[in-house]
């Protein structure tokens, strides 16, 4: 039965490195949430505290309600996958995925059912007799995931499964962990710096920095309306320009730009003008179209580099500034129908007020 994870407060350092600064997160039952962030944000230090790898220095670990901050490893009812497949050389795939089992003095019969079982669900039935080096990266992979199953963890940690896969195979083994663990109906924790991965798989996910949640939410809520900056870069590509509210009205929030008058309908409540903030203009909201007549968020520059990559054509146009230089922004052209180099070409793009995101700038920024 999957259970509720609730970490409160916790906080871990080695020596003097503070590494998890009083990190707080609920995870509801049956969840498959994300932990995601750049290299030594804390996120796998933070799932080795809920595994039992590591003690925090202060807060708790909670398991369905039960306090579990003090129990090893094995007392926590939980799987875990690491990077690398960590499978027995000299074991067959039943053999591997057995051994959780046996140490736990599980019944020979009743041994043979749940290997069977774990192997079914991951595809593998018809290899229990394979040793691992004969199967592929992705099918050892699954190998892993069903010997982190068949022990029916209340809940399963992931440590960035996919990452010694090449690009084929991690699309096809997200498909299928989020298949898996829905069908056995477990609550999974997972760790990864892939964004495409999270925005792909995860219910509900949470960006790291610097040992601190920066936000938590659905793939669709983190990427539609990032919390800062920080968010908006991580999670996907972003146009970054800085501005100064101008006011407020029905047709949304004006923004004072070095690119000219922007407007945003989707902006942080209650700003005010004169307001420092950030707008993020995603390269793939970018429209190559002929805007409406006294439309908003019209931009006019000059192509500097194309590349046509067959599905989308990616261009950087050089937009003039007020004050000297230029503003290098970059637009993704879907279905491009022609695959023609633009390079000092007129441009003339636009975007949607309901695709401009605004964040607020911190006042030291």
């Amino acid at each position: 039965m999957a259970v509720a994870v609730d970490i409160e407060s916790v906080v871990k350092a080695f020596g003097t490195v503070s590494v998890l600064k009083a990190v707080s997160v609920a995870i509801r039952p049956g969840e498959l949430f994300f932990l995601l962030g750049p290299s030594g944000c804390g996120k796998t230090t933070l799932l080795r505290c809920i595994a039992g790898f590591h003690t925090p220095d202060a807060g708790r670990v909670l398991m369905g309600g039960h306090d579990v901050t003090g129990l090893p490893p094995y007392k926590r009812d939980t799987g875990m996958m690491f990077q690398s497949y960590a499978l027995w050389p000299h074991m067959t795939l039943a053999e591997n995925v057995a051994f959780g089992l046996e140490m736990r003095k599980v019944p020979r019969a009743e041994i043979k059912r749940r290997v069977a079982e774990a192997l079914e669900r991951v595809h593998l039935a018809d290899r229990a007799k394979t040793r691992p080096n004969q199967l592929s990266g992705g099918q050892q992979q699954r190998v892993a995931l069903a010997r982190a199953l068949v022990i029916e963890p209340q809940c399963l940690l992931l440590d960035e499964p996919l990452s010694n896969l090449d690009a084929k195979l991690r699309l096809e083994m997200r498909v299928e962990i989020r298949r898996i663990c829905k069908q056995a109906g477990l609550t999974a924790i997972y760790v990864t710096h892939d964004q495409k991965e999270a925005l792909s798989v995860a219910d509900r996910l949470a960006v790291m920095r610097d040992g601190m949640i920066e936000q938590i939410g659905t793939p669709e809520q983190v990427y539609r309306t990032p919390a800062n900056r920080f968010v908006a870069g991580f999670i996907g590509e972003g146009n970054f320009i800085d501005g100064r509210v101008e006011g407020t009205g029905p047709e949304g929030v004006r923004v004072a730009t070095a690119v000219g008058a922007l407007v945003a309908t989707q902006a942080a409540g209650g700003l005010k003008p004169g307001e420092r903030v950030t707008l993020c203009l995603r390269p793939e909201a970018v429209r190559f179209d002929r805007p409406a007549a006294g439309a908003p968020n019209v931009l006019r520059g000059r192509y500097r580099e194309s590349v046509y990559l067959g599905e989308v054509a990616q261009h950087m146009i050089e937009l003039p500034q007020a004050g000297g230089g230029a503003l290098i922004f970059k637009a993704f052209e879907l279905n491009p129908l022609a695959g023609r180099d633009r390079a000092g070409e007129p441009a003339e793009v636009w975007v949607a007020p309901e695709q401009v995101i605004v964040t607020r700038r911190p006042e030291n920024d």
